[in-house]
């Protein structure tokens, strides 16, 4: 087995995290499941579960450097969202009823709705709705002090998800499709196109996105009369259980695929996911100059969206112009890792590793493949640790990169 002096493995390690801007675990919730994300003037919140005896609400205002409880009154039941609306801040409890705190979470009482499964909340003016996992949608016009049903023309009550645009409000659900309101809940129509589960909707200006269970995303260009699949990029349909945008930036949470970004409207979609082990994503929030990233059992996540954003669009540029094979991530490693290329056009392609001196140790790929980007796994458990090369051959594209074994 190879060694290597102490300061060499410290710059490589220091070179792959400069090299590479991914996302970065908090203290928030460790080990925990985290459901919800909310922001008011005051700070940043979210919701977690570990056991019915351990829930709760944490609380930032240093963009996740430090978490502070803050779930005096609640009950240890599972939370299923969080929903800042002014001063009020209102976590659903599953099968518990809806909480309200309107002194940043330091103590909580509960709403006009005590016991039912809340997934989703969203406003329009003074109106608060409530959708239930059960039995459809909820008005209050109080703070919710008291609520209403409002359900006519709803022929599918499993809500999944709401979502307010102006005076428009859409209600997703569990394989009923999507509805939309235009006159705050009092009538609801059915939107076609969107028979589906629907956990998710996000809009950039008059381009409205849905999120599905297991056919990807849509876009409305018509606040939901016609739909389109927008899902070049994503290559498994997973679950998007949230959808968020940044600008005229689009993030995907999907719970099983982790995040995805379009810089386009949806038209191209690329994976956001180095530094993410957790990729069971519950929701997606932008706070600040950060994306933060809430995924089953494994806490909070932050990344920077200024480089994020724009190393994916240089990413973007380069793919246009050039062959390319990137350096593999992560690297070191021990024992797999990720190696990507790219091809202008379509390309009969070779992709090997070998060990210092030449000798093959491994054939990755070697077939014909389109104009795209690719990414393949090695495992090296087999292998001591060492120096390694790795070449791709793509027409009279020959590139080769070296990458470091560490057990």
């Amino acid at each position: 087995m190879h060694t290597y002096p102490k300061y060499l493995i410290i710059c490589l390690l220091l070179f792959s995290r400069i090299c590479y801007s991914q996302w970065i675990q908090t203290n928030g919730a460790n080990n925990s499941t985290v459901t919800g994300f909310a922001e008011n003037n005051q700070g940043f919140f979210a919701s977690y579960n570990a056991r019915y005896d351990s829930v709760g609400v944490i609380f930032t205002n240093d963009n996740g450097v430090n978490w502070f409880n803050v779930s005096t009154g609640l009950p240890a039941r599972q939370i299923d969202v969080l929903f800042a609306d002014g001063s009020n801040i209102f976590a659903a409890e599953n099968d518990a009823g809806v909480y309200r705190s309107t002194d940043n979470g330091l103590s909580w009482t509960v709403t006009g709705i005590t016991v039912a499964y809340v997934y989703r909340f969203a406003s329009i003016g003074t109106n608060l709705f409530a959708g239930d996992a059960n039995s459809g949608v909820y008005l209050s016009t109080d703070n919710g002090v008291s609520w209403t049903s409002i359900n006519k023309g709803l022929t599918n009550t499993l809500i999944r998800t709401l979502f307010a645009n102006g005076t428009n409000l859409y209600a997703g659900t569990r394989g009923g499709g999507a509805f939309l309101s235009t006159d705050n809940g009092a009538n609801w129509t059915s939107i076609l196109g969107l028979n589906k589960y629907v956990y998710s909707f996000a809009n950039i200006g008059s381009n409205l996105f849905a999120g599905t269970g297991n056919a990807g995303i849509f876009l409305s260009t018509d606040n939901g009369i016609t739909w389109k699949a927008v899902n070049n990029g994503i290559t498994s349909f997973y679950p998007v259980y949230s959808l968020v945008t940044s600008g005229s930036n689009l993030f995907a949470g999907t719970y099983g695929g982790g995040v995805y970004l379009s810089t386009d409207n949806g038209s191209n979609w690329t994976e956001v996911n180095e530094g993410l082990t957790f990729k069971s994503i519950q929701v997606l929030a932008v706070s600040g100059s950060y994306l933060f990233a809430g995924a089953d059992q494994s806490g909070v996540w932050r990344r920077s969206l200024s480089e994020l954003i724009t190393g994916i669009n240089k990413k973007t540029e380069y793919l246009l112009f050039k062959f390319s094979l990137s350096q593999n991530y992560p690297n070191p490693f021990n024992p797999t890792t990720t190696i990507s290329y790219q091809l202008p056009e379509k390309s009969i392609v070779t992709l090997k590793v070998y060990e210092i001196l030449g000798r093959e140790i491994a054939e990755l790929v070697n077939e014909s493949k389109e104009a795209g980007n690719y990414k393949v796994t090695f495992d090296a458990s087999n292998l001591s640790s060492g120096i390694y090369y790795y070449q791709i051959k793509a027409g009279n594209f020959v590139q080769s990169r070296k990458m470091l074994l560490i057990k």
